[in-house]
């Protein structure tokens, strides 16, 4: 049962047939994580686990997934681990691969895109909506009540209470990876996004930790020695998170059970 149990939930996002690839792009694109909160809810519904008790891992395009569930849904997780991701999508198509992307995500350079874009793009969630920083920083060429006006921008109705009014955020522990080598995705995204957590008041972001390899391209490791590390840290990390008991070392073979 979920008082004596967790689920650790990871989610590599695999296209199985083109039409369930096609339903899930450009203005589309919030089914993707509205089905993986839906599992995650379905899991705590049955008692298979609590929120307290679930954690989440996505890398690259599963990286924004679990971007998105951080900032969106935050309340069903315990942990969550985004490797190599895509986290900003005002300015992904102007760094590294991004621009070959397009069809799939949108164009945030026209507006008719970036408003549905901007619905699920974490780092704007996170800043804008959830820490209630201006879109539009303020400039010197502003008027007086310029800063004033921008305080007052719609809030994201994804994020909207039942009372009308924004929902409380407080966000999951959370530990990102990256490479400075990543040659698809620029490791700036999750940077930003470190940045702007650590920007954050400490009782809503308990606790952010952020990797770094100076090597390892997309993947994130350059060879199996560093891939193991990578994954040891990622599961260290949501075990301490989850609050299990740490594991025993395993035995040699044909050592004496």
């Amino acid at each position: 049962r979920a008082s004596a149990s967790a689920c650790v939930l990871l989610f590599f996002l695999l296209a199985t047939s083109p039409g369930w690839h096609q339903a899930a792009l450009r203005s589309d694109r919030a089914r993707a994580y509205e089905d993986f909160e839906a599992v995650a809810e379905d899991l705590i519904a049955r008692q298979i686990t609590e929120p307290g008790m679930l954690a989440c891992r996505g890398g690259s395009n599963g990286g924004l997934l679990v971007g998105n569930m951080l900032t969106r849904r935050p309340d069903l997780w315990g942990a969550v681990v985004c490797a190599v991701p895509l986290l900003d999508m005002k300015r992904y198509t102007k760094l590294l691969a991004g621009a070959s992307w397009m069809a799939e995500y949108g164009d945030p350079d026209k507006p008719e895109d970036w408003a549905f874009l901007r619905r699920h793009s974490p780092y704007q969630i996170l800043r804008h909506d959830r820490l209630g920083l201006p879109e539009t920083p303020p400039s010197s060429s502003d008027p007086p009540d310029a800063a004033a006006n921008k305080k007052k921008e719609k809030p994201n109705p994804d994020l909207i209470g039942p009372d009308g009014s924004p929902e409380k955020w407080k966000c999951p522990r959370v530990l990102f990876t990256t490479s400075t080598r990543d040659d698809r995705v620029h490791p700036g995204h999750a940077r930003k996004m470190v940045a702007a957590l650590r920007e954050a008041e400490k009782a809503s972001v308990p606790e952010v930790l952020y990797w770094e390899n100076l090597e390892g391209g997309h993947g994130g490791a350059a060879d199996n020695k560093q891939r193991a590390y990578m994954w040891a840290l990622s599961f260290e990390f949501v075990a301490r998170a989850l609050g299990l008991p740490p594991s025993e070392p395993a035995k040699p073979p044909g050592s004496e059970s």
